[in-house]
């Protein structure tokens, strides 16, 4: 699964532009008996969970001092100075409209249960101190902390709970498809809230509504404010951060709150160090370097490959006052699908013959050679870089799950391996760009006068591929002149990011450059990337419209899987499925993650193993410390 919460856009999001792994790390399905007990049996009343996983027991058990990773020790006070890209206009954390600034809002406000990055299927107890669930996992309560409180010392109650709810799945699309097996919500005593579900055994279900952020129901419903409205009022929350200043779509400083609630809960010792944060937008990717050579910027995460292996020569690097890693940490719990993804419900990309043809003008050697400096392999897999992406041919259960969609499917899905077309020489080149056109022409078109052309009406074969901004821009249109030699006509058009936004969520585009973060544990989020219900909502992740019953089917079987043995094969089956459909034209990625951070801060001797602990777990040399 993925937590629908708030996510830091300092580093992931970057990384998707470029075509590196991408990550909204996962706390996995829950399953009934793998959790951390703290009271109550089954004959004496409900059992309490502070911690709840997939397989086996989460790591931490009831009690736990502290996470392995962080630094117990760390000083708190000093500086961070981070950039964004883009802007901002709303710092409302769940409307679906407006350009939030929802990484930053992530220090703001918290949900019921948070995640570990040294753990990578489990979660544990914030807001509220524990979670029970009966054996069929119809329901969930949480018993919320008595001394939970909203940084004004309003203490964080049931209401605000069921408030906070109701307004996301009433205000947001995706969170009502996500929250969608969520039938009520109610206050089940003085500090108790329980979720009622619409289907038993979906043992995901708990877990994702642990992951909901809880907002001040009083500050929100005040002095005429809305929820349903974008602001630029700082808002309130319950987290160890509040926003101490704004200067609109340009700049946020928050601080650290010396009376927040939970500064000495288990999960926060060692973290929140920084006294203030600074986070500053950058229209220019070029220029917001520029900021961090100079040191008004602390941290630096790479997404292009060109800059990591040619402009980190400036003295900083050289004087050992700048760090530079490449780090798999945030890689290992994580895969991804990547490309150019075109857009199904225009008639022009309906055939899969058409799709593939695609793929076979995607000259990805080329790029890596000139471009990306060999730092890249090529995507072919939806859980790429995992144990879940599909191995050779299907066999065992993987096998017999594949059989019950097979109308669905084409023959060789059980026969050969998915892989992508090889270029790396001009007879490859000749070879592919060949194979293209006898799709394209089984698909009924052909060449005349050097343009594709539909065969029955003449109409030219041609789109465009929409992009948010100018990284992809030199995959793009060597992407496109490929294509332009078998007679298919690309424009490219880079907009703004609020146009690019608006274009999306109402699916006003041919083609576009995206992806699909996955955890080692899919569930529920697979419908809204894959499922014929998100194909006919605005605002889902199913960009491509795919809309077919078998791979309908075989979300259910992942997100239904009774044992890791089941999921793992139940995945198999939908990676393969959805690679013989050709809905993605799949790009690049890297199993690493390169970072450069200016030695006025310092990281834990050892990083959690599914991510980087940033800014949480970092801290400052000494307060107030930039560099000289």
């Amino acid at each position: 699964m993925e937590r629908p919460r708030v996510i830091p856009k300092l580093i992931w999001p970057k990384l998707i532009c470029a075509g590196l792994i991408a990550c909204a790390t996962s706390i996995g399905a829950i399953a009934a008996p793998n959790a951390t007990e703290t009271a109550g049996t089954q004959d004496a009343g409900p059992t309490w969970h502070t911690g709840i996983a997939l397989i086996g027991k989460p790591k931490y058990p009831s009690g736990f001092d502290h996470f392995d990773y962080v630094n117990v020790d760390a000083p708190k006070g000093g500086t961070l100075n981070l950039s964004e890209s883009g802007s901002f206009d709303t710092l409302n954390p769940i409307l679906s409209k407006g350009d939030p600034a929802s990484g930053v809002l992530a220090e703001v406000f918290e949900p019921l249960f948070m995640t570990s990055e040294d753990d990578a299927i489990a979660s544990y107890a914030l807001i509220a101190e524990a979670v029970s669930y009966p054996d069929d996992i119809s329901s969930a309560t949480f018993k919320l902390r008595r001394n939970a409180h909203f940084s004004d010392g309003t203490p964080v109650t049931p209401e605000d709970v069921v408030w906070s709810f109701r307004k996301a799945v009433e205000l947001n699309p995706q969170q009502l498809f996500y929250y969608k097996h969520v039938k009520s919500v109610e206050k089940s005593g003085d500090h108790a809230v329980t979720f009622h579900f619409d289907e038993k055994n979906n043992r995901e279900l708990p877990s994702i509504v642990s992951q909901m952020l809880v907002l001040p129901k009083h500050w929100w419903t005040a002095n005429g404010r809305s929820i349903a409205r974008t602001t630029l009022e700082a808002p309130i929350g319950s987290g160890p951060y509040t926003i101490a200043s704004i200067d609109p779509g340009a700049k946020i400083v928050l601080k650290r709150d010396p009376n927040y609630w939970g500064k000495d809960l288990n999960v926060n010792v060692g973290r929140n160090n920084f006294g203030t944060i600074t986070y500053t937008y950058y229209s220019d990717r070029n220029v917001e370097f520029q900021a961090f050579k100079s040191g008004n910027v602390d941290f630096w995460a790479e997404n292009e490959a060109k800059r990591w292996a040619t402009q980190y020569g400036f003295p900083a690097v050289k004087q050992g006052r700048i760090t530079r890693e490449t780090v798999p940490n945030p890689t290992r719990a994580t895969g991804v699908m990547i490309g150019f993804v075109p857009n199904l419900r225009r008639d022009m990309f309906k055939d899969p013959r058409v799709r593939r043809a695609l793929n076979h003008c995607f000259n990805f050697e080329e790029l890596n050679r000139t471009i990306f400096y060999g730092q890249y392999e090529r995507v072919d897999s939806y859980f790429f870089g995992t144990p879940l992406a599909a191995p050779g041919v299907p066999t065992g259960r993987e096998k017999e799950i594949l059989e019950t969609v097979k109308d669905t499917l084409p023959a060789d899905v059980f026969t050969k391996p998915y892989t992508n077309p090889k270029f790396g020489s001009d007879a490859a080149e000749r070879d592919n760009l060949r194979e293209a056109v006898a799709l394209f022409r089984q698909a009924g078109y052909e060449i005349r006068g050097g343009t594709m052309v539909n065969a029955k009406t003449g109409d030219p074969f041609t789109f465009q591929i929409l992009l948010n901004g100018p990284i992809i821009e030199k995959v793009a249109l060597p992407f496109a002149q490929e294509l332009g030699r078998i007679g298919v006509k690309v424009d490219v058009r880079t907009v703004d990011p609020s146009s690019y936004i608006n274009r999306l969520r109402s699916r006003n585009f041919d083609m576009i450059y995206t992806g699909w973060p996955e955890t080692l544990s899919p569930g529920n989020e697979q419908a809204d990337f894959w499922g014929s219900a998100a194909a006919k909502r605005d605002g889902s992740r199913n960009y491509a419209g795919i809309s077919d019953p078998g791979i309908d089917t075989l979300i259910r079987d992942v997100i239904f899987a009774k044992d890791r043995d089941e999921l793992v094969a139940s995945t198999h089956a939908l990676d393969r499925a959805l690679l013989s459909h050709h809905y993605v034209v799949p790009s690049y990625s890297r199993r690493d993650v390169p970072i450069a951070f200016w030695k006025t801060i310092e990281r834990p001797k050892s990083l959690p193993e599914f991510g980087l602990g940033f800014p949480d777990s970092w801290w400052a040399e000494k307060a107030g410390g930039s560099p000289s």
